[in-house]
């Protein structure tokens, strides 16, 4: 029977409770909206239901046993001992059983109307007793009971009630963490201040264990815990929603992670720390791992288990003492490293940059448009995290610990870099400045990925590697030069700690053999570096200075041989005494530094300088000997400054001559300075970099000043300076003379120089540091400024050249605007070329972002905004799918542009009939050029043809120069290109009126063309020759183009330039430059008014670009034998092009499988053949009457010259990381023998690095043979699943490799009696080390090679797999090969896949699209085996393509068709297997999923895209019910899926 209690002041302090719980933090998961607009509104009602609430309060205390009349002594009595306890005990009344309360509280309910209020009081005050009664273990019973007696009458739903619960449960806890954070005087008030009042709380309550100390209230916290969890465990006896699962995990896992409050003491046992927990912590652990394994069991998977995953367990730094605990997070290790083992590619960490092709840097998360971004870093390796995704950045380097596999990767990495020396710019994008370097108010660097640490521990190892080298005497004097360019830019840019690092390599010296240091090149190497501003502020500031300085001197050395005079050792001998008298000067208290034989030394250099630089004499420095020339060397260390005025006197010691202008009637000259020789490259490659930089900035002053035209020499030594020494004295040019003078471009002869020297010199320079995008962007704004000037002809026609050559030098996708909006600035001709040379860039090279595929079309828009131009279906069926899908349909605007013609026809005549009748009227050209319509004049080419009549003496060639020259340039090359589509529409039409024969035409109009181009010099040559190319459609246009070109007139000109130029590798060139007149070099047309002289400007340069241009055209419309007939005759004249060896590569990819034996030869015979590191076999294996495919030996040794000079070592295992057993050497066993010295930057502009010389060397080599492609992938494929073992039975004489000793080589100090790779025969095999580089090696080579090779790859490795896809060997077969190997325990099966990884790394993502083609010939599936097999392949390429959103649909798509294959309702699997089989592939999908959706790595907000779970629904649809249940997260219903419930977003477009 109901008993009402005598009072009811509990009922306010229900309110007061009731307040505190409804405003607690909402949950992260989002509960559904029916649900939450319930709690909205519980608060605001609640002082409305005052009757209702206070009878159920009233009841509640009843069973609890609560007297509210001792409530409020409750909070300030002391706690009671027995005795109070036994009295107080025989003085209440005993609650009514538990069995009561259900008829109880339906006659309370009978009694209320309003059932909706009583649900919303009911509910408020439940949660309000969990948290004041949770501590209290028969009350809290009660509770437990209570709210299931109400679950079962349907006054308690469970999704509103349990989300309303952990939010209030939150809530509390807060006000816990803020009590605690307080005096135990102030808890009261601070409690207070979140809704709890100690003077109407009804019971004993949160804040009654808050007022004591820490440890009562963190028990209490537990208690509530525990009690929330048994709460969940009743209500997941029924089905509850998504989202509430998705609460209670949120919430529990949560508390897991965050540990346990209750920590009393710990315990440490071997370093870990054994946490002791009291009874109530143990059992809500016990509780919470229940609800826990609950969610995630995979009966029910109510949660799925990858939420643990990323849920944080496993980042528990405590070792939990509860085994329950300790089994759950063991298992969440287990599984997480099985799917982290998806996410990583087969010996990845071998996997990084070789610097041998474009595709260095993964760039799947930067936007290109904002390249020029400071901030903008490209990650070249990434490190993996804890679930397998690749990270980069700041934070993620300075936690990589020193000896890990993470670091030795990095250092790997930096090794090889500083080895094969990449540009600057790609150095600037992953270094992170020392910190006694950076700025306070410097960001973190996000995309950094090596620490100043790891680039000094490396920097070392080079120096150990050198300094063991020169030990050896062997002549690395050349390594040396180069690895101090990179090193004086590494120190200049902030990222080594100059004292640390001096300590760091003292320490190193010390700890090795003493021996080691024998020479002076360590003193020479900190001579080149002790002028940076780094090193002098580090020297002068640093409180260690002097301990510093002491270890500078310890370097020192005396020479080894001082009787020796060779420039090197000269140098060697004096820069001991050159660095300490500068220490000196810096730091005048080291004057003890300086021994006696310093200061002889010093005294000697000075009586030297006297000697040579005393009163009028002057060194003859083309005359030097080795004597004189290193001791020159050893004063620019010393006395930079009068060095410098030395060599700018040689420079301009023949004073200047005068000029006279080209126009007779004006009287003014240019002053103009004599040629002299340009200064040996011999002699400025042991300049210090101190002086080269002084002299590249005076050289920089007297060229742009204005006062002299420089001459030829000066120009020459500049340019020969930035190529010695291209990363320390690099900047661009443009820009920089733009900081100095604004003013300088308004100049003409300061842009004409500036433009010759980068067209003709330096361009290659650009593309090697990466900026020769931004270079095209600069030069586009001088061209959209003068396009429009008349007159303007020869600035304009050189920067369009400049701009041709650096589109042709772009050997990756790129943008033709900078801001990429609005219509290109190009001129018609640079558009033409831009999609050709996207073309080529596509099909050869493919694009390597998506978000570029993007933009393709956006990007032809542009181009062809301002363009009628069409190409014809044979150039279109060799463009590449993509591009060609977008420019078929594009209509031909020829016939209206013929139409037009016709129309103004005859007033076109008119006009020319009275500017270019015979009698010269000068007068008239100016009334033309005054009084003519754009539209008529864009014709005057056209009426000058019709005028000719086959006869050029017909007209005024005077006059019609004369206008031409006084048109704008953009309509010079209009009149061009019209005049062109005129010519080939009137020989149309005159071949069957008049009955001429063919050859007659085609021979007369040649005639009259070369009367135009060079006998008359009436139009750029160049710009006609490509508007015949893009004509043709027309039958007739190459054959006028191919005349044109074998005509004496064009060979006298290039045999002209041929003889004057010299040789092609201009810095070897040490006679007096031959200065042509303007008007033989340039023509009329682009001499006329102008007085500048050239420098290596030449009509014939300018078709450099555009007879390979010609030749592609030519092949594509089958006329290889005129391709053939044209390179023959200009083979000599395109050793000039400085990208020869790029259109040699490009053009052998791009026409793959169309290019007959013969014209293969020739296309190779543009290279210099003797000078190429082609392997000695290789002119056998390309002898047309020898078509057999080359042995396996052939292959393989292709593979251990990449492995010797491409890939980047391995660490001896026996050096402990620190020594390795590669040295650029071309056998990796070490021997010195077999060294060769890398090669200067300006012996290998094109392609660029020594890495990308040897790579596309044998690209060249393989799409040269004369044999099919599969052959050439089967020889491959052979080798790796023979494991190398074909290479000790080599033999040594038929397959070495050689490189040619050129001429160049001369230009160091350096031994040239040693070739190249392989000059000796290689006699060593794969051993187990280079074995899994030869993988590498593979994998690299073959994503070099045009798209057909791949498919054959696909089709050879799929045969493989089935061969051995027993399900007894997938167990162990897919480890990494390196470890494999070492452990003899190395697969074919494991071998394979990873030379598919190797193969995937160095693919762009636009060829990854063919990958499913492997896949597929895998298909159908009929075992777990070769599922994992499947997903081993392609897992790792899922985090590359999640800015690949379709091709990552397509991927995914394919993967979950395969688990249908053996998990389908159907299926019929060759082996039985359960869905718990594949639970690591479960945990990897959802992994994925959430990857791609984040677009990056999985955040704790990360959710899936709504079409990918639309995907994943359609396949789980089709699968079994118990891999069904595990995946049924994946599917987009919002009744099964946390995701979709949990989501706004997602789930509004489910139900779109």
């Amino acid at each position: 029977m109901f008993k009402a209690p005598a009072t009811s002041n509990g009922g306010n302090g229900g309110d007061i409770l009731l307040t505190t719980t409804t405003t607690a933090v909402q949950s992260a998961n989002t509960p559904d909206n029916g649900d939450q607009s319930h709690h909205r509104s519980a608060a605001s009602r609640a002082s409305q239901l005052n009757p209702a609430r206070h009878a159920i309060v009233d009841l509640f205390n009843l069973y609890l046993g609560i007297d509210g009349r001792h409530k409020s002594d409750d909070l300030i009595r002391e706690p009671p001992n027995k005795v109070q306890k036994r009295v107080t005990a025989l003085n209440i009344d005993l609650p009514p059983h538990d069995a009561q309360f259900l008829p109880d509280f339906e006659r309370l309910q009978n009694q209320l109307p309003d059932h909706e209020q009583l649900y919303t009081v009911v509910e408020s005050v439940l949660v309000s007793l969990v948290i004041e009664c949770s501590n209290h273990g028969p009350r809290s019973k009660f509770i437990l009971f209570a709210i299931r007696s109400l679950y079962s009458i349907g006054y308690v739903y469970w999704d509103s009630f349990i989300q309303y619960l952990l939010s209030s449960v939150t809530s509390a806890e807060m006000s816990r963490n803020v009590s605690s954070t307080t005096s135990p005087q102030s808890d009261v008030s601070a409690t207070s201040a979140v809704g709890l009042s100690s003077s109407n709380v009804h019971s004993p309550n949160l804040e009654s264990f808050m007022v004591s100390a820490n440890r009562p209230s963190w028990t209490a916290v537990s208690s509530m815990r525990k009690l929330s969890c048994q709460i969940i465990i009743s209500a997941m006896e029924s089905n509850l929603k998504p989202s509430t699962y998705a609460d209670i995990s949120s919430h529990i896992l949560s508390w897991l992670v965050k540990g346990d409050p209750c920590q009393q003491g710990s315990d440490e046992v071997d370093g870990v720390k054994l946490y002791k927990r009291d009874k109530a912590s143990f059992e809500w652990l016990h509780k919470g791992v229940s609800v826990v394994r609950m969610l995630a069991e995979d009966n029910k998977c109510r949660v799925p288990f990858y939420e643990l995953l990323r849920s944080g367990l496993y980042f528990l730094e405590n070792l939990p003492d509860d085994v329950a605990l300790f089994t759950l997070i063991f298992e969440v290790h287990r599984r997480r490293d099985m799917m982290a083992i998806h996410m990583q590619m087969l010996d990845q960490h071998l996997q990084g940059p070789t610097f041998g092709n474009q595709r260095l840097l993964n760039q799947a998360a930067i936007n290109t448009l904002n390249e020029t971004s400071t901030n903008l870093r490209y990650p070249p390796i990434t490190y993996p995290s804890v679930l397998g995704e690749p990270l980069h950045g700041e934070d993620i380097v300075l936690s990589v610990q020193r000896g890990s596999l993470d670091w030795e990767r990095a250092i790997r990495c930096i090794r090889h870099a500083i080895k094969n020396t990449p540009s600057p710019d790609w150095w600037r994008r992953v270094l992170l400045v020392a910190p006694c370097n950076r700025p306070n108010s410097q960001e973190s660097a996000p995309g950094a990925v090596f620490s100043s640490d790891m680039i000094c521990e490396a920097i070392i190892d080079r120096i150990l590697e050198l300094l063991k080298l020169t030990n050896s005497d062997v002549n690395c004097w050349q390594d040396w030069v180069i690895f101090s360019d990179v090193f004086f830019y590494l120190m200049k840019s902030g990222c080594i700690d100059f004292v640390d690092f001096v300590e760091k390599l003292v320490l190193c010296l010390a700890e090795k053999d003493h021996q080691v240091l024998r020479t002076n090149h360590v003193t020479w190497l900190f001579a080149q570096i002790i002028r940076v501003e780094l090193v002098i502020g580090s020297l002068n500031a640093n409180s260690r200075k002097v301990e510093t300085v002491r270890k500078l001197l310890s370097f020192h050395k005396e020479a080894r041989n001082p009787d020796s005079t060779t420039p090197r050792s000269i140098l060697l001998d004096f820069i001991c005494s050159c660095q300490s008298l500068r220490i000196w000067s810096l730091i005048s208290t080291n004057r003890e530094s300086l021994n006696n034989e310093q200061l002889r030394k010093g005294k000697q250099i000075d009586e030297w300088w006297r000697q040579v630089s005393k009163g009028e004499y002057m060194m003859d420095y083309m005359n030097l000997d080795d004597q004189s020339i290193g001791m020159f060397w050893v004063v620019s260390y010393t006395i930079a400054q009068p060095a410098c005025e030395m060599v700018m006197k040689w420079l301009t010691c023949d004073g200047y001559t005068e000029l006279p202008e080209p126009d007779p009637q004006a009287n003014g000259t240019i002053s103009v300075r004599r040629e002299v020789n340009p200064v040996p490259i011999l002699l400025l490659s042991g300049f210090s970099i101190n002086l080269c930089l002084k002299l590249a900035c005076q050289i920089e002053e007297d060229m742009f000043s204005g006062v002299h035209a420089p001459n030829i020499a000066m120009v020459e030594t500049y340019s020969r300076l930035l190529l010695i020494q291209p990363h320390s004295l690099f900047r661009s040019l443009l820009s920089h003379l733009h900081q100095r003078n604004p003013d300088i471009f308004n100049k003409t002869g300061a842009t004409i120089l500036a433009l010759e020297i980068l067209n003709y010199r330096l361009f290659s320079l650009y593309r090697y540091q990466g900026k020769n995008k931004t270079l095209m962007y600069d030069v586009t704004k001088i061209l959209s400024t003068v396009k429009g000037k008349r007159g303007e002809h020869r600035i304009f026609r050189l920067a369009e050249n400049l701009c041709m050559n650096l589109i042709m030098s772009l050997r990756e996708f790129f943008f033709v605007k900078k801001d990429a909006k609005g219509p290109t600035e190009f001129t018609e001709t640079l558009n033409r070329l831009t999609v050709m040379t996207l073309a080529i860039i596509i099909k050869t090279r493919g694009i390597s972002d998506a978000g570029h595929l993007s933009y393709l079309q956006t990007m032809l828009e542009q181009i062809l905004a301002n363009s009628t131009h069409t190409w014809s279906h044979k150039t279109l069926s060799y463009f590449p799918s993509i591009l060609r899908d977008a420019l078929i349909k594009r209509s031909n605007k020829r016939p209206l542009a013929i139409q037009a013609w016709k129309q103004a026809e005859a007033t076109v005549i008119h006009q020319c009939t009275q500017l270019l009748s015979p009698p010269d009227d000068p007068t008239y050209v100016i009334t033309y050029i005054s009084h003519s319509f754009p539209q008529h004049r864009l014709y005057l080419c056209a009426g000058a043809w019709v005028l000719m009549r086959g006869h050029p003496e017909d007209i005024n060639t005077g006059n019609l120069g004369r206008v031409l020259r006084e048109f704008s340039p953009e309509e010079v090359t209009s009149n061009v290109y019209t005049m062109v589509d005129i010519i080939l529409h009137d020989i149309q039409l005159e071949l069957p009126q008049h009955g001429h024969l063919m050859q007659d035409v085609i021979s007369s109009t040649c005639e009259n063309l070369a009367q135009f181009i060079w006998v008359h010099e009436l139009l750029p040559p160049d710009i006609l020759l490509l508007a015949l190319m893009d004509r043709d459609d027309d039958p007739h246009a190459l054959s006028i183009l191919v005349n044109l070109l074998e005509r004496k007139e064009l060979q006298q000109r290039i045999n002209l330039f041929i003889a004057n130029r010299g040789h092609p590798e201009h810095w070897l060139h040490t006679g007096v430059f031959k200065r042509i007149d303007l008007q033989k070099a340039l023509g009329n047309h682009l001499s006329w008014k102008e007085k500048y002289p050239t420098y290596f400007d030449d009509i014939a340069a300018r078709l450099l670009p555009v007879i390979l241009l010609i030749i592609y055209r030519l092949i594509e419309n089958d006329a290889t034998e005129a391709a053939d007939s044209i390179l023959q005759l200009y083979s000599s004249f395109l050793h000039y092009y400085p990208l020869n060896f790029t259109f040699v590569r490009d053009i052998l990819a791009y026409f793959y499988g169309h290019l007959p034996g013969k014209l293969k030869l020739r296309i190779l015979n543009v290279l210099d053949m003797k000078k190429m590191s082609f392997s000695r076999s290789f002119q056998e294996h390309i002898n047309l009457s020898n078509a057999s495919c080359p042995p396996l030996e052939y292959f393989a040794y292709l593979l251990l010259n990449l492995v010797n000079n491409v890939i980047p070592p391995l660490p001896n295992s026996k050096g402990g990381g620190q020594n390795y057993s590669y040295n650029p050497t071309t056998n990796q066993s070490g021997s010195a023998d077999a060294f060769e010295p890398r090669k200067a930057f300006y012996q290998i502009q094109d392609p660029g690095t020594y890495t990308q010389l040897i790579l596309e060397t044998a690209v060249i080599e393989i799409l040269s043979l004369p044999v099919t492609t599969t052959q050439i992938v089967s020889s491959f494929v052979q080798i790796i699943v023979n494991k190398g073992s074909i290479l000790p039975n080599l033999t040594q004489s038929n397959h070495s490799f050689h490189t040619s000793t050129t001429s160049s080589d001369s230009s160091s100090d350096s031994n040239n009696s040693s070739v190249g790779c392989g000059s000796k025969p290689l006699t060593t095999g794969f051993d187990c080390s280079n074995f899994v580089l030869a993988i590498q090696a593979c994998g690299l080579l073959l994503a070099q090679l045009p798209v057909e090779f791949h498919i054959k790859l696909y089709d050879e490795v799929s045969c493989v797999i089935k061969e051995h896809e027993s399900h007894s060997l997938v167990g162990y077969a897919l480890l990494d090969p390196t470890w494999a190997v070492q452990e003899n325990t190395s697969t074919t099966l494991g071998n394979v896949v990873a030379l598919i990884h190797a193969f995937f790394s160095n693919l762009p993502q636009e060829w990854l699209a063919n990958t499913h083609l492997l896949i597929n010939q895998l298909r159908p599936v009929s075992s777990v085996s070769t599922l994992r097999i499947a997903f081993r392949i392609i897992g790792p390429l899922l985090p590359r393509l999640a800015n690949a959103h379709s091709l990552f649909i397509k991927t995914l798509e394919l993967l979950l068709s395969m688990m249908v294959d053996v998990f389908g309702r159907n299926a019929k699997p060759s082996t039985p297997a359960e869905a718990s089989d594949i639970t690591d592939l479960i945990d990897f999908l959802h992994h994925v999923v959430h990857y791609e959706g984040q677009g990056g790595p999985v955040q704790p907000n990360s959710k899936p895209k709504s079409d990918v779970l639309a995907l994943c629904g359609r396949a789980i649809e089709n699968m079994r019910l118990d891999v069904q249940r595990l995946l049924s997260h994946l599917k987009p219903d919002v009744s099964c899926s946390i995701y979709v419930a949990t989501n706004p977003t997602v789930s509004k477009s489910v139900l779109t």
